[in-house]
């Protein structure tokens, strides 16, 4: 069950985000594809993985193009139902998507899963100690929680700066981002 402070996060932080103006948006997404390129340069890894946009969410779309540009194997998630971790499937934009729960856009069974080492992770609302609220499903703290199990994985949170909360409550079952990046600057997460 979720806490009602975390849905009252949630809440406010969303109707944050969906106020945020068109230009603000636009060169936030042209500033993430150019940032995330050299994190996952400086981190030198190959796979990294991003999320498809839907309602207000910061555009990763230009991020997804920049990865593939540079060489490294772009991944967007596919779900297996509430709770599950999520499956990561290698995409360009010449791959097809297909609907997923709850109306998101996937990439088509055929195409080839993927690990990734870098994921770009949506959320409602983040802290500065790595807390998110995401949107109820489970899936990311699920999948983060996998993937750290087998191998060493950033966590980076996309947002506007003001999704940003004063402190979320961590549960014992979520995941803390190790960064997060906003259309003003790039947060290290500092745990307690």
């Amino acid at each position: 069950m979720i806490p009602r402070e975390k849905i009252a996060i949630r809440k406010a932080a969303l109707e944050r985000r969906a106020a945020v103006e068109a230009d603000v948006r636009e060169k936030f997404a042209e500033r993430l594809a150019l940032k995330g390129v050299d994190i996952a340069r400086r981190a030198i890894v190959r796979t990294v993985a991003a999320y498809w946009p839907m309602r207000a969410e910061a555009d990763t779309r230009y991020l997804i193009e920049a990865l593939n540009y540079h060489e490294f194997v772009a991944a967007l998630p596919a779900t297996q139902g509430r709770g599950f971790p999520l499956l990561f499937r290698r995409w360009t934009s010449k791959d097809p998507l297909i609907e997923g729960d709850h109306g998101v856009m996937e990439p088509s069974r055929r195409l080839q899963e993927v690990r990734p080492d870098i994921l770009f992770v949506p959320l409602a609302a983040f802290d500065r100690r790595g807390n998110r609220v995401g949107y109820g499903g489970g899936h990311y703290d699920a999948t983060l929680r996998e993937l750290r199990s087998m191998k060493r994985i950033a966590a980076i949170g996309v947002a506007y700066a003001t999704q940003e909360a004063p402190e979320i409550p961590a549960e014992a079952h979520d995941e803390r981002l190790d960064l997060v990046i906003t259309e003003n600057e790039l947060i290290e997460c500092e745990p307690d």
